[in-house]
């Protein structure tokens, strides 16, 4: 009975532990993210260091919006390229997605997590993809702002 009454305990915890996701959250995606680790269905993890593209996202008012990989450069900027997803964000009870399209290919991501430092995504296959938010470089020391 009490080991019932244990799991009965954790499985709420678990369940109340888990963010809840706003439609007003929505806004802290835009910008750039790094990823910092994949953690796998199984379990394990694949850290990333040092990346060498960010993603960037801008989503509107009206929950559309894309994605695009961008580079970071020494003195602050991006290099961009014309490739980008489009992005769709869908409240669907208490879960939100981002479902993605190109021109070949369409697919969706449940958002896990999001606040002003910490981007959580889970795909089809259980990989959760975590991000944090990402600074321009500006190594060098030109005493210049970045935009």
């Amino acid at each position: 009975m009490k080991n019932i009454f244990r799991i009965l305990f954790l499985s709420f915890l678990f369940v109340a532990c888990q963010q809840k996701i706003k439609p007003e959250d929505v806004s802290k995606i835009n910008g750039y993210w790094e990823i910092e680790k994949v953690v796998f269905d199984q379990g394990k993890d694949k850290e990333y260091g040092i990346n060498e593209s960010y993603d960037y996202f801008q989503i509107d008012k009206n929950n559309k919006g894309f994605r695009k990989k961008v580079m970071p450069q020494l003195d602050g900027t991006f290099m961009v390229n014309d490739t980008y997803e489009n992005v769709a964000v869908r409240f669907e009870g208490d879960k939100v997605y981002l479902d993605y399209s190109t021109s070949y290919a369409k697919w969706s991501e449940e958002l896990i997590a999001i606040s002003d430092k910490e981007l959580v995504f889970k795909n089809a296959e259980k990989k959760e993809y975590h991000y944090k938010k990402a600074e321009p470089l500006n190594i060098l020391g030109d005493g210049k702002k970045t935009k």
